[in-house]
C-alpha cells in the first residue's frame, strides 16, 4: 500500500470514529459528584418537607453563608422562593438549592436545624416516627404497641388534626383544631411508616400501612365519607377507611411494605401509589391504582428498595418531575443500594436509567429542579451527599 493510500485509510478511520460523537451531542452519561460539606451528614429532607419549609420561612437563610465551587454563585444566594433541600449532622447543617444548574450549599447551624426538625415528631407521637403536614391537615402515628408478629414496634392509632377557619377581626383567638383518632382494624396495627397525604378525586386522603397478626402488611386509604341524609340533617363527613390493598407477605422479622411516592405516574390525571413490598428482601416495586373504591395492583418489578438498615424513616425515594406537562418518574435505589435507578411507571414499570453510586444509599434521597435540570441528592452511608445529574 502506497503512502497516500495509507494516509487516506487513516483519515477515513478517524472520521468513522469521530462522526458518532459529532452527530449525537444530546446523549451524555449521567454524572455523579460529591458535595464538599464540612460535616458528616446523617439526615436529608427534600423540598416541600416540613423541615425544608421551616428553614425557608424561619429567617435562617438570609443570615447564613452560601458555599459553592463557583465564586460567582457563592456571591449570589439562591432565590428565597426557590425550593430547597436540607441536610444536617452532628457537625453542621446546610440548605441545598439549585442555581443555574449547580447545587449551591448554604451552611446552617446543626442546632438550629435540629430544633426545627424536632417538630416532625409531635407530642404523643410514636417515638422515631414523623408526621406529615399538608395545609391545615396533619397526621401522625400514636400509641406504641409490640409488633404483632415480631420485628419493629408498631402503632395502635392514626391521629388526624385539622385546623379550623378563624373569623377575621376582633381579638386574637387560638386556632381551633379538630382531632380524629382512627384504629387500623380489629387485631391489626399501623406499621412504622410515615403516613402520606394526597388528593384523590379532588378530596384529601391519607395513605398508611397496616399490619395483620399474620405479619402481612397492606396499604390503607383513609378519607371522609359523605354521610347519608338531607343537607339539613346529615352530619359533617367523618374520617373512615375508604380502601385497603391486598396483603403483602413479610418474612418473620422482615420489613413491611413501604410507600415510595404518590403521583400521576400514568399521565391519566389520576394519582397512583408507588410502594415497595419486602423492601429488605425481594424488593418488589409496586404500583397501586384506586378503581371503583378498590386499591388494585397495576404492576410490580423486583430489585428495588426504599429502606436502609438502621436509618429509621428516611425518605429513600423521590419524584423526578417533567419540565412540562407529563407523568412524573420515580427515583430510588436498587436492592443493594449500590446504584440509583430512575423508572418510568407509565404503561408498565420500565427502568430508564441506572447510575452507580460512590457508596451505599442510606439516609435520604431528594430531587431539585425539573426535567433536564433535575439534580438528585443521595445521602450515602459514610455521611457524604452525592449529586446525580441524570
Amino acid at each position: 500500500m502506497s503512502e497516500p493510500t495509507r494516509r487516506c485509510a487513516r483519515l477515513v478511520a478517524f472520521l468513522l470514529l469521530a462522526v458518532p460523537s459529532l452527530t449525537t451531542p444530546g446523549l451524555a452519561d449521567p454524572m455523579v459528584t460529591v458535595l464538599d460539606l464540612p460535616f458528616r451528614a446523617r439526615a436529608l429532607r427534600g423540598p416541600g418537607s416540613e423541615v425544608a419549609v421551616a428553614v425557608a420561612t424561619s429567617g435562617l437563610l438570609p443570615l447564613a453563608r452560601p458555599r459553592s465551587a463557583n465564586p460567582a454563585q457563592a456571591a449570589a444566594p439562591a432565590d428565597a422562593d426557590a425550593p430547597i433541600a436540607v441536610v444536617w449532622g452532628d457537625g453542621g447543617g446546610a440548605a441545598l438549592s439549585l442555581v443555574e444548574g449547580q447545587v449551591v450549599t448554604t451552611l446552617l447551624g446543626a442546632e438550629a436545624v435540629e430544633g426545627l426538625a424536632a417538630a416532625e415528631t409531635p407530642r404523643g407521637a410514636l417515638p422515631g416516627s414523623r408526621r406529615t403536614v399538608s395545609g391545615p391537615l396533619s397526621v401522625h402515628l400514636a400509641g406504641p404497641v409490640p409488633a404483632l408478629s415480631g420485628g419493629p414496634e408498631q402503632a395502635a392509632q392514626l391521629v388526624i388534626r385539622e385546623r379550623q377557619p378563624v373569623a377575621m377581626g376582633g381579638e386574637p383567638k387560638p386556632v381551633p383544631i379538630v382531632a380524629t383518632t382512627l384504629n387500623a382494624a380489629p387485631e391489626a396495627a399501623f406499621a412504622l411508616r410515615r403516613p402520606r397525604i394526597a388528593r384523590f378525586a379532588d378530596r384529601p386522603v391519607i395513605v398508611a400501612v397496616t399490619v395483620a397478626p399474620s405479619g402481612g402488611s397492606a396499604l390503607a386509604l383513609f378519607g371522609k365519607a359523605e354521610p347519608k341524609g338531607t343537607s339539613e340533617t346529615k352530619p359533617d363527613p367523618a374520617w373512615t377507611l375508604l380502601a385497603r390493598g391486598a396483603s403483602q407477605g413479610t418474612a418473620p422479622g422482615g420489613q413491611p411494605l413501604k410507600p415510595a411516592a404518590i403521583a400521576d405516574f400514568s399521565g391519566s390525571g389520576q394519582p397512583q401509589i408507588a410502594a415497595v413490598a419486602a423492601p429488605d428482601a425481594a424488593g418488589l416495586l409496586q404500583l397501586w391504582t384506586l378503581e371503583a373504591g378498590t386499591l388494585r395492583l397495576a404492576g410490580e418489578a423486583p430489585g428495588y428498595t426504599n429502606v436502609s438498615p438502621g436509618e429509621g424513616e428516611a425518605d429513600l425515594a423521590a419524584l423526578v418531575e417533567p419540565a412540562k406537562a407529563g407523568p412524573a418518574e420515580l427515583a430510588l435505589p436498587i436492592a443493594d443500594r449500590s446504584a440509583l435507578a430512575v423508572l418510568s411507571l407509565k404503561d408498565g414499570i420500565r427502568e430508564r436509567l441506572r447510575v452507580p453510586l460512590p457508596g451505599p444509599a442510606a439516609f435520604g434521597l431528594a430531587s431539585l429542579g425539573r426535567g433536564p435540570s433535575t439534580r438528585l441528592l443521595v445521602g450515602l452511608a459514610d455521611g457524604r451527599i452525592a449529586v446525580v445529574t441524570p
